[in-house]
Parts: C-alpha cells; sequence; structure tokens
C-alpha cells in the first residue's frame, strides 16, 4: 500500500468515543468524517502498489455527525496494482440521530493478477438514508470477493455495477440485509460479462420482519464474444410476518452461445417442520426461531474469508436478530 494514502486517527479525534469491535489483530484504521479522510475535505484515494501482498487488514470507518451537513455527496477510490493482494472492511455508521441523506460514489480497480477481499458492514439509525454507488472494473486474471452486511439503517440502496474487462477475471458478490420496522434496503446489481472464460457468482439473502421492505435486482449481461463464461445468482428471502415485503428481480441477458448461466430466487417463511423438530427436542420456540434465522444467514457469512472477523459478524448478526440493536439510543455508537 502506498505510504501517505491515509492518516490515522490522533487520539484526540472523535474516535476516542467510538471504538469500533470488529477489527482483528493486523487491522489498521482510517476514519472518514462527514465526507472526509479525518475531518479533513480530502476525498478518499487508497492504492495497492504492484505486488504488494501484504497481510494487513485496512478498515474505512465512515461515520457521520451532527457537525456535518444533513445530505452530503463524497467519492472515494481503491486501486489494486498489478499482482497485489488486499483486505478491506469498509463500515458506516451514525454519531448522531440527524435525519441523514448520504450518497456516495466508490470506484475499485483491479489491475491483472490481482486479489481482493472485502467485507462492507451498514449500521446507521432508523431516520438515515444511505445509497451507495459502486464501480468496480475487473481485469484479466483479477479476484473480487466482496461481502456486503446490511445491519441497520432507515433507507440503504446499494447500486453495484461490475466490468469483467479481461480474461479470467472473477467476481464473487454476496449480501446479507437484516429489517424490520419500517425499514428499507435495496440492491440493484449489473455484472457484465465483457470476455471470455470469466466467473460471476451473486448471492444476496434477506431477513424481513415487521412491515419492513427489500428488493433485489440483478443482472447478468453476458457480451457476443465472452465465450465460456459461468455466471450465477441467487436471491433468497425469508418473512416473519405478513406485512413484510420483498421484490426480487433476476435477469439474464446472454449474447454468446457457449456459456453457463443460471439464476434463482425464493420469498417463504420459516419451515414449520423445521421449527417442530426443534421444539421437539426442548428448544424454545423463540429460540429455534433464531436458529432458523441464523442458519439462513449463515451462507452468506461463511463467504467471509478471515475466520476471526466471521466470527464477529456472525456475532453482530446474532445480536441483530435478538433485537439487542434497538434497545440503544443510538445502535451505531454501542453495539459496533
Amino acid at each position: 500500500m502506498t505510504e501517505n494514502n491515509y492518516i490515522y486517527a490522533p487520539s484526540e479525534h472523535p474516535a476516542d468515543k467510538f471504538r469500533c469491535k470488529v477489527p482483528m489483530k493486523g487491522t489498521r484504521q482510517l476514519f472518514v468524517i462527514d465526507g472526509g479522510v479525518q475531518g479533513t475535505a480530502a476525498p478518499l484515494s487508497i492504492k495497492f502498489d504492484e505486488g504488494n501482498c501484504s497481510d494487513e487488514i485496512l478498515q474505512v470507518i465512515g461515520v457521520r455527525t451532527s457537525s456535518g451537513p444533513k445530505e452530503l455527496s463524497s467519492e472515494s477510490s481503491f486501486s489494486f496494482g498489478q499482482n497485489s493482494q488486499g483486505r478491506l472492511i469498509l463500515c458506516s455508521h451514525t454519531f448522531a440521530e440527524d435525519p441523514f441523506i448520504t450518497k456516495e460514489k466508490i470506484k475499485i480497480s483491479l489491475a491483472p493478477n490481482s486479489s481482493v477481499d472485502i467485507v462492507l458492514m451498514q449500521n446507521e439509525h432508523n431516520d438515515a438514508e444511505h445509497i451507495s454507488e459502486f464501480e468496480i472494473d475487473i481485469q484479466r486474471d483479477a479476484s473480487l470477493r466482496m461481502v456486503f452486511l446490511t445491519l441497520h439503517g432507515g433507507k440503504i440502496s446499494n447500486n453495484i455495477k461490475v466490468n469483467l474487462n479481461g480474461e479470467n477475471a472473477s467476481c464473487d458478490l454476496n449480501g446479507l440485509y437484516i429489517v424490520d420496522g419500517k425499514q428499507q434496503v435495496r440492491n440493484l446489481v449489473s455484472m457484465n460479462h465483457k470476455d471470455p472464460h470469466c466467473y460471476s457468482s451473486q448471492l444476496f439473502k434477506g431477513i424481513l420482519d415487521d412491515a419492513s421492505v427489500a428488493s433485489f435486482s440483478g443482472l447478468i449481461h453476458v457480451w457476443p464474444d465472452a465465450q465460456k463464461t459461468q455466471a450465477y445468482q441467487e436471491n433468497h428471502n425469508l418473512l416473519l410476518t405478513k406485512e413484510a415485503k420483498v421484490y426480487s428481480e433476476p435477469q439474464l441477458e446472454i449474447y454468446a452461445d457457449d456459456v453457463k448461466c443460471s439464476h434463482g430466487a425464493t420469498n417463504g417463511r420459516l419451515d414449520e417442520n423445521e421449527l417442530f423438530y426443534l421444539r421437539s427436542r426442548g428448544i424454545p420456540k423463540k429460540e429455534a426461531q433464531l436458529l432458523q434465522q441464523q442458519a439462513f444467514a449463515y451462507a452468506v457469512l461463511d463467504k467471509i474469508s478471515s475466520e476471526e472477523l466471521k466470527e464477529r459478524m456472525v456475532s453482530l448478526t446474532e445480536q441483530r436478530l435478538r433485537g439487542e440493536f434497538s434497545k440503544c439510543k443510538n445502535c451505531c455508537k454501542n453495539c459496533c
């Protein structure tokens, strides 16, 4: 990673009032406050140098504060040089309960033969609206694995556009969203296969309670020259109430004839037979329902490559499913 590309939080920084429990040993933190790096007006730009294969994880913590504007637009970029390897954790939080509107554009570029793991955690309050646009470019022999974990927020929208621009490029996109009350989550994915022998996978799963709403729209676009493409897409949703609503729109647009592509979507309730089996083993109803939800979510969480980070995300997911976030006056300060 190029030095001077990021600034560490000084001791007098608001980070003194906020300690994110996500990082593990070997993780460095960078705060982006109200759209600027460490509270400055500078946009975030991170570059991993060619051949850089450090095991260090960089965690970028984006926060909104009461001193910032109610509506904010920002841009950030992450570029990975040829033959490099990088690991990122991107988190978004709110320090105050103001009705924030955040619009951000995030550019991610992978040079040939680079390998990148990104975990993105979204945890904001019920009056916050966050719109994220991801422009992702993956060159030949490069691979990206990305996991979205949407834990909390009033209105969350992720617009993800991926271009596979070289042979043997691969992208593994995964998402878990947990919504309740009147929260809304939207995931829009456009996966563009432009060259032969590329691979992509999408797995997005949602758990909806109360009168929450979620939508997923996923497009796999295979261009005429992209022979030998392999592309798969799944969206599965678990509705815990009759009032919860989900809209799923899987799409295939294929202009090559030698490909393997598929998509699938399911929307359903908790399995009564599974519930009966668990209760027959002496497990209380609420605990049995929680175990069902955890098992449903684990397929996405299991995509996190770091075992230590996975354990932490599993713990946060369990807290969210138990409703413990709602007990906090400011969920983002106290639960992450």
